[in-house]
């Protein structure tokens, strides 16, 4: 069943187009992720098609009621008992002031208080924590049909089954999950790559060609000056009749040569090898460690004896609920103000933090990543294309960026600098998905010490090689990848079920033998049970 189209849209700011669609049509079971660069036009779509924003052509239509989870947007509690309990609101009411979290489970939780068979959520993860994000999906699957914008690409592959890929403003949709999208827009690459190369080919081909016939012709002889009138007259003609078909040659690989259908060179990604020992990095195995670690703020008790190590060289993700103090071990070690927390003497830290005090907003890009680098410009020019940031985009100022790119900036600034151990926080938040794949490049192929925070489970597993989990005021180690990590829980908790199924099935059988003792009993179906209780103790 059709519940929305939209024809001929079109929007423009200024003199720039913003939104370009010629023919869009969603069915009932359509559940859409939207992807795309920063500034490509995703919010302003959805704006457009849930009637938030007029084009200045076209026409939509919905035949469906929608709910919008927008992602700038602070809103009052309106939802009701139900969607606040499950959603943790319960106690909020009337709060004057509220985390970035709590504000997006209230958006979240009035969106889905009311009988919806549409959902728009832009961006509706930012801010939550791994509970958060698990209920907001058990929500959006339970949905009929959605548009996402999202760059958690592993909800994106849970969750959707169609992807519209926006780039300057005009879609292309593919049928599957953002994995089966990225396989496509992959072999679309490679096909990009193959078809230049033909292009590159043919055209040196018949450029080749056009030379050699035009050299051919200049060089042919003219009639020998002992040849007599009649030889040389039957000679120019003969000439002339050779000239005028490798003319007419020429002209027509010419004109092939102007037929053919140009193709652009496909953009590479540029590889960069960083001088790492220009850090004077430490070979110390274990870099930061920690033993009877204790925080509190206030009353509010943070760490209790906890401990920890990070290996050189390591890539180690704080994984844990929000409140945990992820952040706050991140901070502690920077500010090396607890001495329970012991750094060697050579580990040099480089902090990402969101407020951007590393920047001069005045200076250029390029300026900025140079203020404090050991490494070339070449290198550093490179680190920015790796992060996309080409051509004259390097001589931009700083203060005109947005705040994703701004955090790139910042990312290529701690990359070339002398630091050997980077700490990141929240490092994926505002970027968006090309930006997001870029950055897990750079850090796998960076050579030093990673310690992070980040909500984003793709980016986690693409990125860390160990974890440190954070629950009850201790932090354990697991060496793995999150996806490591959740395979060994869930065993843990089978195994957990298994043995409360074992005692369930013993204690059965105990009561069952007692009762095969009373005189007045069914001895046949007690008899009958006790041997299958058996049966599945042994299974």
């Amino acid at each position: 069943m059709l519940i929305l189209e939209a024809h001929h849209i079109k929007k423009h700011y200024s003199d720039r187009l913003i939104v370009s669609v010629d023919d869009l049509k969603v069915y009932s079971g359509d559940k859409i992720g939207i992807v795309g660069l920063n500034g490509s036009g995703k919010t302003t779509l959805l704006n457009i098609l849930s009637g938030d924003l007029e084009p200045d052509e076209g026409t939509v239509r919905q035949m469906c009621n929608i709910a919008y989870i927008r992602q700038f947007s602070d809103e009052e509690i309106k939802a009701g008992e139900k969607a606040l309990s499950e959603f943790n609101l319960t106690q909020k009411i009337g709060q004057e002031n509220y985390s970035g979290g709590e504000k997006t489970r209230i958006k979240i939780a009035n969106a889905f208080s009311k009988e919806n068979i549409m959902v728009f959520a832009d961006e509706p993860t930012t801010n939550l924590d791994i509970q958060g994000v698990e209920l907001l999906e058990k929500k959006l699957t339970s949905m009929e049909s959605f548009f996402l914008i999202s760059h958690d690409r592993s909800l994106l592959d849970r969750l959707c089954n169609k992807i519209i890929e926006v780039v300057d403003g005009r879609i292309k949709e593919y049928q599957g999950n953002f994995t089966f999208y990225q396989k496509q827009r992959d072999l679309e690459h490679i096909n990009a790559i193959n078809e230049y190369e033909k292009y590159i080919h043919d055209k040196e081909k018949l450029e080749f060609a056009i030379e050699n016939r035009t050299h051919q012709s200049k060089s042919m002889r003219k009639a020998p000056k002992r040849m007599g009138n009649s030889e040389a007259r039957l000679h120019k003609r003969a000439a002339n009749e050779k000239q005028e078909k490798i003319h007419n040659t020429v002209n027509s690989l010419k004109t092939r040569l102007e037929k053919l259908d140009a193709k652009e060179k496909p953009k590479e990604i540029p590889q960069v090898k960083l001088d790492f020992t220009l850090t004077n990095p430490p070979e110390n195995k274990i870099i930061i460690s920690a033993k009877e670690l204790s925080f509190s703020y206030g009353s509010r008790r943070i760490f209790e004896g906890a401990a920890f190590d990070i290996p050189n060289r390591s890539k180690t993700a704080l994984w844990g609920e929000n409140g945990t103090g992820k952040t706050t071990l991140l901070n502690l070690i920077y500010s090396q103000s607890n001495d329970n927390i012991k750094i060697v003497p050579k580990a040099n830290i480089g902090f990402f933090q969101q407020a951007f005090e590393n920047l001069n907003y005045s200076k250029s890009v390029l300026d900025n990543v140079m203020e404090n680098s050991v490494q070339s410009q070449t290198v550093a020019r490179t680190i920015l294309a790796r992060l996309l940031f080409t051509g004259d985009d390097v001589f931009k100022n700083v203060g005109v960026l947005s705040g994703g790119e701004r955090i790139k900036v910042s990312f290529a600034k701690l990359f070339v600098s002398d630091a050997n151990v980077l700490m990141l926080d929240e490092p994926t938040n505002y970027l968006d998905m090309p930006s997001i794949e870029a950055l897990e490049n750079v850090l796998k192929e960076y050579e030093g010490t990673v310690l992070f925070v980040s909500h984003d489970r793709a980016f986690v597993n693409a990125v860390a090689n160990r974890l440190l989990i954070f629950e009850n005021h201790k932090i354990s180690s697991f060496e793995g990848n999150l996806e490591g990590y959740q395979k060994a829980m869930d065993k843990t908790n089978d195994g957990a079920q298994k043995e409360l199924e074992r005692i369930a099935l013993q204690m059965r059988i105990t009561q069952v033998v007692a009762a095969l003792s009373n005189p007045k009993a069914d001895k046949e179906a007690l008899e009958t049970e006790y041997q299958s209780l058996l049966l599945q103790l042994r299974s």
